[in-house]
C-alpha cells in the first residue's frame, strides 16, 4: 500500500512538474508595501503547497503566498527548483497582525505541523529543496526561533534533533500563479488529500482555538 502510495504520489509530481517546463521568471517580493502594523514571518516546511494551506486557516494572517528562498540563483522557476537546480528551497511568506497572532504562536504551529527532523525532506518531498528553514527577518525573530528550537530538543517530543535551519532572511521569489492558493483551487489533487490535508487536520487539532471561523467546519 505504502508503494502504491509513493508511486502514485510520484507521478502526480512528475506530471505536474513536466507542466512547469516553459514557466517564466519568477517575482522578487518587495516588503516596502506592508500594510500598517502588519508584520512577516518567512517559514520553509517542505512543499508550499502544504504550509500556504496550513497558515491561511490562522487566525491573524492576513495572506500567505508560496515561493522560493534561501538560495542564490536569481528568478528561480517552479521546474529548476522542483528538480533541484538550485540552492533555493521552496517557501512560504506569512504577512499577519501581531495584535492578534505573534510570532512565537505562528513558530508553535510551523514545528507541529512538519517535521523538523528531516534532512532535506518531508514526507514523499525528498531533496534539499524540501529543507526545514526559519529565516529571520531580525534579531528577535531570530532568538526565537533559537530558543524554540532548543526547548523542543530539550523535551523530548522528538527522538532525533531539529535540523530546521536558522537564516537571516534575503530574498523571496513568488512563486507562480497557479501555486498561489493551490488546496483551495485543487481539492481532488491526490496529493493534497494524503499529504496537504493530514498537516492541516494538525492545525485543527493542536490549536483549534487559532483556526479562522470560516474553516472550522471545514473536513
Amino acid at each position: 500500500m505504502q508503494l502504491f502510495y509513493s508511486i502514485m504520489v510520484s507521478a502526480v509530481l512528475n506530471l505536474s512538474m513536466a507542466s512547469c517546463a516553459s514557466d517564466g521568471k519568477s517575482e522578487l517580493v518587495v516588503l516596502n508595501n506592508l500594510q500598517d502594523g502588519e508584520a512577516i514571518a518567512t517559514f520553509a516546511g517542505g512543499c508550499f503547497w502544504c504550509t500556504e494551506a496550513v497558515f491561511e486557516r490562522v487566525e491573524g494572517v492576513n495572506n500567505v503566498v508560496s515561493g522560493y528562498t534561501g538560495g542564490k540563483e536569481e528568478n528561480p522557476t517552479y521546474y529548476q527548483v522542483s528538480y533541484g537546480k538550485t540552492t533555493h528551497a521552496e517557501g512560504i511568506q506569512i504577512y499577519y497582525d501581531p495584535k492578534v497572532i505573534t510570532y512565537q504562536e505562528l513558530l508553535d504551529i510551523f514545528f507541529a505541523t512538519h517535521n523538523p527532523t528531516e534532512l532535506n525532506r518531508q514526507g514523499p518531498d525528498v531533496g534539499k529543496q524540501y529543507r526545514t528553514a526559519v529565516y529571520y527577518h531580525d534579531d528577535a525573530q531570530k532568538k526565537a526561533v533559537e530558543a524554540t528550537i532548543a526547548k523542543l530538543d530539550k523535551s523530548g517530543k522528538y527522538d532525533k534533533k531539529i535540523v530546521t535551519e536558522v537564516q537571516p532572511y534575503d530574498k523571496f521569489w513568488l512563486a507562480e500563479d497557479y501555486h498561489q492558493d493551490y488546496y483551495e483551487l485543487n481539492p481532488g489533487n491526490p496529493y493534497i488529500i494524503n499529504v496537504a490535508i493530514p498537516k492541516v487536520k494538525k492545525l485543527k487539532k493542536y490549536f483549534p482555538e487559532k483556526v479562522k471561523a470560516k474553516y472550522k467546519a471545514e473536513r
